[in-house]
């Protein structure tokens, strides 16, 4: 298995790592326990070593699948977590705002070692910037549990070039976590160029767009209600038919390589850039060794290239979110 270090820090993971979400939460029902661990320990047994979860995920039941799977293997293993909003007091899926007061964080934290079963959190994410708590102070909440040994690696998600500069000001931020993949590369216009110049690592999520660029969904996919990407409008028909066009070209260059367009994705993100540290989600094994294929497949400077001058003539349509979520968006 290749390894990446993200950015100038010394966080050093597989190529690519594995986000667990889908494993409990947002792709309809969760997925059997017994399942899920097997499927965590195949990826360990294949190199993986970053797993990314968040308490929001369930909630809770994310982090209690991973703390029971790696558990017995954390000295292998690296795993990242996420604190930021309020979540129900009954329990249910979904929060009721966002909250990442010092306190917060802390409380987080701790409960979410409990159920990583671990002592420490090697990369703890603010999930999504709140603008009622200065950046400086969410980074200094978190410089501190870095002081006490509980965290590690200090990380944020969708996080603004100014919110960036700010937090890595008072506690050096190891990664970002932000949505990339060759159908959402917004970050590249200011992002990129300045992780670059801090020596921070970006951890690509949704880096196969939520399944679409897998090429399995077509305009008559039906996703069911607990399937979040019901309510996104770059899944609905008209957005789904239009955007078939990215799929073509993928072909195209998995036809050149003889490999998948998953891989192709995948492939395409990390020959971006060397601290760039995809995490592609799946519930079957036989997906999970698919993604992983994309590591040893090189694409020249020609090949990404030839890719981004394609992509760039494709208009790709749907927003990514609903309003009152694309509002979380630090800008």
């Amino acid at each position: 298995m290749q390894k990446r270090t993200l950015g100038k820090s010394t966080l050093e993971v597989s190529a690519l790592g594995l986000g667990c979400m889908g494993m409990s939460f947002s792709y309809g029902a969760p997925h059997d326990e017994g399942e899920m661990v097997r499927l965590i320990h195949k990826a360990v047994d294949l190199g993986v070593s970053l797993f990314d979860t968040a308490e929001v995920y369930g909630p809770f039941t994310n982090e209690r699948l991973l703390g029971k799977a790696l558990a017995p293997l954390r000295n292998k293993v690296k795993i990242a977590t996420k604190f930021g909003f309020n979540l129900k007091p009954d329990g249910s899926p979904g929060w009721q705002g966002l909250n990442s007061r010092p306190e917060h964080i802390r409380q987080v934290a701790e409960t979410s070692l409990k159920r990583l079963n671990t002592d420490h959190i090697d990369l703890l994410y603010q999930h999504r910037v709140d603008p009622a708590v200065p950046i400086e102070e969410v980074a200094g909440a978190v410089k501190d549990l870095i002081a006490e040994g509980k965290v590690l690696h200090f990380g944020l998600s969708e996080a603004s070039v100014r919110t960036i500069r700010r937090a890595h000001a008072v506690q050096p931020v190891t990664a970002l976590q932000s949505e990339y993949s060759i159908w959402w590369r917004e970050v590249e216009a200011e992002i990129l160029p300045t992780l670059e110049e801090l020596g921070i690592g970006l951890v690509p999520y949704s880096p196969l767009g939520r399944g679409f660029l897998t090429g399995k969904l077509s305009a008559d996919t039906q996703f069911a209600s607990t399937d979040f990407r019901s309510s996104l409008p770059r899944f609905a028909p008209e957005a789904l038919k239009a955007n078939q066009a990215l799929i073509d070209l993928l072909n195209v260059i998995a036809k050149k390589k003889n490999a998948t367009t998953a891989q192709i994705a995948l492939a395409w993100l990390l020959a971006q850039k060397p601290w760039i540290v995809p995490i592609p989600g799946t519930t079957k094994v036989e997906r999970l060794e698919e993604n992983l294929g994309a590591i040893a497949l090189e694409l020249s400077a020609d090949d990404v290239r030839e890719i981004n001058n394609a992509a760039d003539k494709i208009a790709v349509k749907g927003a990514r979110y609903p309003e009152p979520v694309e509002k979380l968006i630090d800008r």
